[in-house]
């Protein structure tokens, strides 16, 4: 943190793919710069390896996060996913879980509206990442449990706050 706390003494706020790409580079996490509107990288959290892709839209001035966990929901498992997918997403302030039509892939996605500026703060975009890394964290388990160990949406939910609230 205090690395990159000192990478951006100069810097207040920044366009958001740039600020973005400064905190990966201070971070020290593979990304790509996709085009001036979008940035693409990895970030290790504590379950598995998740694809960071931000996208900037000018007319809006909002920024897209979208996070994947790199789960894919078969479809013979879309429904007890999605129902699932409701129940984790009750728990969420910020952002959403959903699953892509195409490909089935477990997405957590949010959105950041901008100021007329469409400037973005280093301290926005920490907390933009680390909240998309600890809720994709948070309940990566129920998703495996849902998926994997047959549990239904419940009690995996159930399991996985369990565990998480045992993790310190």
């Amino acid at each position: 943190m205090r690395a990159v706390q000192e990478t951006f003494r100069a810097v207040d706020d920044a366009a958001p793919i740039d600020m973005l790409a400064a905190l990966f580079d201070a971070r020290q996490w593979p990304h790509e710069i996709i085009s001036p509107d979008e940035i693409s990288g990895e970030i290790q959290g504590s379950w598995a390896n998740y694809q960071v892709r931000a996208i900037w839209r000018t007319a809006d001035n909002v920024l897209q996060l979208l996070c994947l966990p790199d789960i894919r929901v078969a479809e013979g498992k879309r429904k007890p996913a999605y129902e699932l997918l409701a129940l984790v997403n009750e728990q969420l302030w910020l952002g959403h879980f959903d699953v892509w039509s195409q490909g089935g892939m477990l997405v957590y996605r949010h959105g950041l509206l901008l100021g007329d500026e469409g400037l973005l703060s280093l301290s926005q975009a920490q907390g933009l990442i680390e909240n998309a890394v600890d809720e994709c964290d948070r309940f990566y388990p129920a998703f495996q449990f849902v998926l994997w160990g047959d549990k239904s949406p419940r009690d995996a939910l159930d399991s996985a706050m369990v565990d998480a609230a045992g993790e310190a």
